[in-house]
């Protein structure tokens, strides 16, 4: 694991983006948190505070300001994809510079396309997390999982440069993989992702009332997006993904389903629209799939 110092920004504090510019921030990085003036505001004065059963109750120090401002080792961004392109005006590519690496931790699998034609191909290095992770309040978060597990990939990035923010990660407390093959660690995370994020939210269930209430409806719906999957080049067993959900706490939301009872913004379109892109792309039919994006689109999602 490496201990060297790097400078890295986050786009986004909030659940995900704040555990881990806190995580970063103690374990002796130098952390540029970049966000709205009033959550800038609360996060150069306050830092972060973490509650954590995982990795205890602390507080560290950050850096914050409303968009980047000098050259970093690695931006972290951690924003929904909703409202992706506002976000990045927060980071001028010229201001970045040509070595930094860009982190997207979104849904979907189409936004390390848009990063590429913004910044340097060589620069963007998408990233998949495992994690349970809330935004309480600017500079407070809630993270619930045993676990934070990083899968770190980047067909077009330097692979020291991978290699460095992947053992800055380990060394703060997650488990980071640098993988090969970005488009089968994105489309491993969007079979999974899809159909619990397009159920739940149709149906306004959590996770154990979807597996049980229209189990038929799940199953189809897995296979569709195994199939495509497969397509895309990240081979997916529908009977491994189907034992997933039913491991999950039968309470378990998706953030689609939170998102629409709080009345913001869905990545429907990141997540559901991407989707039937790539079927549409591969000749794979997905009947499952597209009423159920039809549906909630109609709905005013």
């Amino acid at each position: 694991m490496a201990k060297d110092r790097l400078t890295v920004a986050v786009l986004g504090p909030g659940g995900v983006g704040g555990l881990l510019a806190a995580l970063l921030a103690r374990a002796g990085n130098r952390v540029i948190c970049l966000a709205g003036e009033q959550s800038a505001r609360v996060l150069g004065a306050d830092g972060i505070r973490v509650r954590s059963a995982h990795f205890g109750d602390f507080t560290a120090r950050v850096e914050a300001d409303t968009e980047l401002r000098e050259p970093v080792d690695a931006c972290l961004i951690a924003v929904k994809a909703t409202v992706l392109d506002a976000a990045l005006e927060r980071v001028p590519a010229k201001v970045l510079g040509d070595d930094g690496l860009v982190v997207p931790f979104l849904n979907g699998v189409e936004h390390p396309a848009a990063l590429r034609a913004r910044y340097r191909p060589e620069q963007v290095a998408p990233a998949v997390i495992r994690v349970e992770s809330t935004r309480l309040a600017p500079g407070l978060i809630e993270h619930g999982s045993p676990f934070a597990e990083i899968d770190l990939t980047g067909d077009t990035a330097p692979r020291e440069r991978l290699d460095a923010l992947a053992g800055a990660l380990e060394w703060a407390g997650a488990r980071v993989q640098v993988q090969d093959g970005e488009a089968a660690a994105l489309w491993a995370k969007m079979a999974f992702l899809a159909p619990f994020a397009l159920l739940t939210t149709r149906y306004g269930l959590p996770l154990g009332d979807v597996r049980t209430q229209h189990r038929e409806e799940l199953a189809a719906l897995v296979e569709e997006t195994a199939a495509v999957s497969r397509a895309s080049g990240a081979p997916v067993d529908p009977a491994a993904a189907l034992a997933r959900y039913d491991a999950f706490p039968p309470q378990t939301k998706s953030s689609m389903q939170r998102d629409a009872e709080a009345g913001r913004p869905l990545e429907l379109d990141a997540i559901g629209g991407a989707l039937l892109r790539a079927a549409e792309r591969f000749g794979v039919p997905v009947p499952v799939a597209g009423g159920l994006v039809r549906e909630l689109a109609g709905a005013g999602h």
